[in-house]
C-alpha cells in the first residue's frame, strides 16, 4: 500500500521533451537504474492517463537492454500500447525480443513472448512463430501457460500461419499437461479459437473431458470457469456418461465465486438433456437452488445477473426454486431494476399454494412511490388472477381496492388487466363493470382507453347507458391514436348490434363508419371500416354472429419462451446473452451460436425442439481437433466433417407438452414400427408449405401478453413440471 501511495506522484501530465531529457540523463551515473525507473514510471502513468507518449518510442526502446525486470515490464507495456502504431520502427526491438525469449529467467521469457503476441505486425509475427513453438514446450509451467494464450492471439492475427505451424495440435497436447493452470489456459485458447466463425471445430471426447475434470480441483477459479465451460463441447453418447459427469461437477456449486457457480449450473442444465435417471435430475435441481439463493445476498449488480439467469432457469426447470418464492420478495432499498426482475420471478413461481402470500406482497408494492414499479405490480396482480384460478376472486377484490384509490396510473393498469380477466373467466365478474365506468374520466393513455372501450362494446347489453358513454368517447375520435380508434370502431359496431333499435346507436355507427372510411389515413382502420359497413349493409344478422362470436378464453400458461430457444439460451448462462435473453450472435459481431447436439442419449422432448445450427463453410486447410486420448468408436455421422446434423423433429403438435406416458407410448410405437408411407406423406405436406415453420417466429418473448387456450393447454397445466423436467 505504501508503494502505491508513493507512485501516485507520477500521475501528473508531463511534456515529451522533459521525459526525453530525463531518459537521456539517466544513461550517465545511474548504476542502480533509479533515474531510468522513475522516468519510465512517469511515462507509463501518462499512458494510463490517456496522453500520447508515442514520440518517445526510440528513447524508451533503448531501455530494453537494462537487465532489470521492473524496467523491462514497463518498456514492454509501452510496446503493447504503441507497437502496432509504429510498424516502421518495430524492427529496432526484434533483437531484444529474441534475446529475452532465451533468457534464463522464466518471467522474462514469458514477458517477451506475451508482448510479441500483442503486436500483430508481420515482422513480429515471423519472429514470434519459432520462439512460440519452443515456449509451448518450455520446462517452466509459467512460460507454457503464457504461450498457450499467445497461440490464440497468433490465430487471431494470422489463422493460416497458426494452422500450418501446428500450433493448434500443440495446444491439444497441452491439455494433457501435468500443470492445472497450463491445462486451463490451453482450454481457454482452444475455446477462443473454436468460437471464431473461421476457427477449427473444438470438441471433447470422454477421455479428454475426464482429464479436464481431474484438473478442475487444482485450478484457479478462472481456470475452473474455462474448464467447466469447455465441457459444453462434450456430447454424451450414453446416459451413464452424462450422469457420471454431472455427479463429478456438482461439487463446484459450493464454490465462493459466483461465476464458477453459474458456469456449473450451466453445465448441469446442459447434461440434464442427456440424462435418464429421474432421481438424479431431481437431486441436481434440488442442489442448484441454495447457490442461486446465496447469490441474492451479493451486491445489486450480481443480484441482477443472478435474477436474469434464474428467470431463464425456472422456465426450464421450475422445480429448482418452486418453494423459495419468499426469497424474491423486494426489499425497500433494492434498486428498481432488481425489483422489476424479482417481480417477474415472483409471478413465475406463483402457485395455488403460495398465491395468497404473493398477492399480499403485490398489494404492498402497488402503494410504492416508483411509478414503473407500481404499474408492473398492478399488472402482475391481474396476471396472477389469470394464472392461478383459485386466487382470481382475491385478485379482483385487490384490483377493485386499488381502483378506489383514484390514482390515475393505478386505475389505468387495473382496467387493462381486468379486461383480460373478463376473457379468462367469462360470466363471472361482469358485476364490477359499473365500478369501472365510474372512473372513465381517469383514463388518458391509449392502452387503458382501448381496454375500457373494449369492455363497453363487449358488454354493451349489460350497461344501460352504454350509448351515452360511447357518444362521449367518440367526441375525440379523430384526435385519438390508431389503437383507440380501432377499439372505438369495433365497440360502436358491437353497440349497434346489441341495440339495433336505438336511434342513438344507429347515428353513432353511421358517424364512426363515415369517419373511418373517409377522414382517416390509417389503412388498417379504413379497411376495417369498409368491412364492417359491407357486413352491416348485406346481412346485419350474420354481421352480429361474426362480431359477437364466442371468443376463446385466455391464459398466461403459454407465456413461457419457446422451448428450443430456451434450451439455446441456457447454454449461455452467466454471460451477456442470459441478461439480454438473446443469443450472442444477435448482438456480437462474428460470434458463433450454440445449440444442443443430437446424440443417442438426447432426451426425446429435447430432440423434438432441437434448433439446427448452421456454421459457415470453413477453409480447406482448417485443422479439425478432436481432442487427445485414445480413439473412441464413433458412428458414421460423427466421422463426417462438420457438426452432427440434428435429426428432423417428428410431426408432433408442439403446443401440447409430452408427459411421461406420451414418451413411453412413443417408445412402444417405435418398437412396433410405423407406416413409412404415412410419415413420407406428412413430411411431403409439411415441406410443401413455405410458411409451415413460422408458427413461433414472433411470439417468443411476449411475456406480458395473454394468449388463447389451445386444445390440450388445460392438460398441459397439470403436467407442467413433468414436461419441463424431461
Amino acid at each position: 500500500m505504501a508503494q502505491a501511495g508513493q507512485d501516485a506522484k507520477f500521475f501528473q501530465r508531463g511534456k515529451i521533451e522533459e521525459f526525453r531529457a530525463e531518459l537521456q540523463a539517466a544513461e550517465a551515473k545511474d548504476k542502480k537504474f533509479v533515474k531510468r525507473k522513475i522516468a519510465l514510471k512517469k511515462i507509463v502513468a501518462n499512458i494510463t492517463m490517456g496522453n500520447d507518449m508515442s514520440p518517445l518510442f526510440t528513447d524508451v526502446v533503448q531501455c530494453l537492454g537494462t537487465p532489470l525486470l521492473e524496467i523491462k515490464k514497463m518498456v514492454y507495456l509501452f510496446l503493447v500500447s504503441y507497437g502496432r502504431s509504429k510498424p516502421d520502427l518495430i524492427h529496432l526491438v526484434i533483437p531484444n525480443f529474441l534475446q529475452d525469449c532465451n533468457d534464463r529467467n522464466p518471467l522474462i521469457r514469458a514477458l517477451a513472448i506475451r508482448t510479441m503476441s500483442y503486436i500483430p505486425i508481420p515482422v513480429v509475427t515471423d519472429a514470434l512463430t519459432e520462439n512460440l513453438r519452443h515456449c509451448l514446450k518450455d520446462r517452466d509451467a509459467y512460460v507454457r501457460k503464457t504461450a498457450a494464450i499467445c497461440v490464440a492471439k497468433l490465430y487471431a492475427a494470422d489463422p493460416r500461419r497458426a494452422e500450418k505451424g501446428g500450433f493448434v495440435e500443440m495446444l491439444r497436447d497441452l491439455m494433457l499437461d501435468s500443470n492445472a493452470t497450463v491445462i486451463a489456459n490451453a482450454v481457454a485458447a482452444l475455446s477462443e479459437i473454436g468460437d471464431r466463425q473461421d476457427g477449427v471445430i473444438f470438441r471433447l471426447n470422454l477421455t479428454t473431458a475426464n482429464k479436464l475434470l481431474t484438473a478442475l480441483g487444482e485450478s484457479s477459479e478462472w481456470g475452473q470457469i474455462y474448464i467447466l465451460d469447455s465441457l459444453l463441447r462434450y456430447v454424451p453418447e450414453r446416459h451413464a456418461d452424462a450422469e457420471t459427469m454431472a455427479e463429478r461437477v456438482i461439487a463446484q456449486l459450493q464454490h465462493a465465486n459466483s461465476a464458477v457457480v453459474l458456469t456449473t449450473i450451466k453445465v448441469l442444465l446442459y447434461l440434464m438433456n442427456y440424462m435418464e435417471n429421474r432421481r438424479l435430475i431431481d437431486y441436481c435441481c434440488k442442489k442448484m437452488g441454495p447457490p442461486l439463493v446465496t447469490l441474492l445476498s451479493s451486491g445489486p449488480e450480481v443480484q441482477y445477473v443472478a435474477l436474469r439467469n434464474i428467470l431463464l432457469i425456472i422456465q426450464r426447470r421450475p422445480a429448482v426454486l418452486k418453494n423459495d418464492v419468499k426469497v424474491f420478495f423486494c426489499k425497500y432499498n433494492d434498486p428498481i431494476y432488481v425489483k422489476l426482475a424479482k417481480l417477474e420471478i415472483m409471478y413465475r413461481l406463483a402457485r395455488a399454494e403460495n398465491a395468497s402470500e404473493v398477492l399480499a406482497e403485490l398489494q404492498e408494492y402497488a402503494s410504492e412511490v416508483d411509478l414503473d414499479f407500481v404499474r408492473k405490480a398492478v399488472r402482475s396482480i391481474g396476471r396472477l388472477a389469470i394464472k392461478v384460478e383459485p386466487a382470481s376472486h382475491s385478485c379482483i377484490q385487490a384490483l377493485l381496492g386499488l381502483i378506489e384509490t383514484k390514482v390515475s396510473y393505478v386505475v389505468q393498469e387495473a382496467v387493462i388487466v381486468i379486461k383480460d380477466i373478463f376473457r379468462r373467466y367469462p360470466g363471472q365478474y361482469e358485476g364490477i363493470i359499473p365500478k369501472l365506468c365510474e372512473n372513465l374520466d381517469l383514463l388518458d393513455e391509449p392502452e387503458s382507453k382501448a381496454a375500457m372501450i373494449w369492455i363497453l362494446g363487449q358488454f354493451a347489453n349489460l350497461i344501460d347507458n352504454a350509448d351515452e358513454l360511447m357518444d362521449d368517447l367518440l367526441y375525440s375520435f379523430l384526435d385519438e391514436g390508431a389503437e383507440v380508434q380501432l377499439a372505438l370502431l369495433s365497440a360502436t359496431v358491437k353497440l349497434f348490434i346489441y341495440k339495433s333499435k336505438s336511434e342513438t346507436a344507429k347515428e353513432l355507427v353511421h358517424k364512426v363508419l363515415k369517419w373511418a372510411t373517409e377522414e382517416v389515413d390509417n389503412p388498417d382502420l379504413r379497411d376495417r371500416g369498409f368491412m364492417y359497413w359491407r357486413m352491416l349493409a348485406i346481412n346485419p344478422t350474420v354481421a352480429g354472429e361474426i362480431v359477437l362470436a364466442e371468443k376463446p378464453p385466455i391464459t398466461t400458461d403459454s407465456d413461457r419462451m419457446d422451448r428450443g430457444a430456451l434450451d439455446q439460451l441456457l447454454l449461455h448462462t452467466g454471460t451477456l446473452g442470459s441478461i439480454y435473453h438473446k443469443n450472442p450472435e444477435t448482438f456480437i459481431r462474428n460470434a458463433t451460436g450454440k445449440a444442443l447436439t443430437d446424440s443417442p442419449a438426447l432426451n426425446t422432448n429435447s430432440r423434438a425442439v432441437l434448433v439446427p445450427l448452421s456454421r459457415p463453410q470453413l477453409p480447406d486447410s482448417v485443422v479439425r481437433v478432436a481432442g487427445p486420448g485414445p480413439n473412441e468408436p464413433r458412428s458414421e455421422t460423427q466421422d463426417a466433417d462438420g457438426p452432427l446434423p440434428p435429426s428432423p423433429p417428428r410431426p408432433v403438435a408442439t403446443t401440447k407438452p409430452e408427459t411421461e406416458e406420451d414418451i413411453e407410448n412413443d417408445e412402444d410405437d417405435e418398437k412396433d414400427g410405423t407406416s413409412e408411407q404415412e410419415e413420407a406423406e406428412q413430411t411431403e405436406n409439411h415441406n410443401s408449405d413455405p410458411y409451415s415453420n413460422l408458427d413461433s417466429a414472433f411470439g417468443n418473448y411476449l411475456a406480458d401478453e395473454p394468449r388463447p387456450i389451445t386444445e390440450g393447454s388445460h392438460h398441459a397445466r397439470h403436467n407442467d413440471e413433468d414436461d419441463l423436467l424431461f
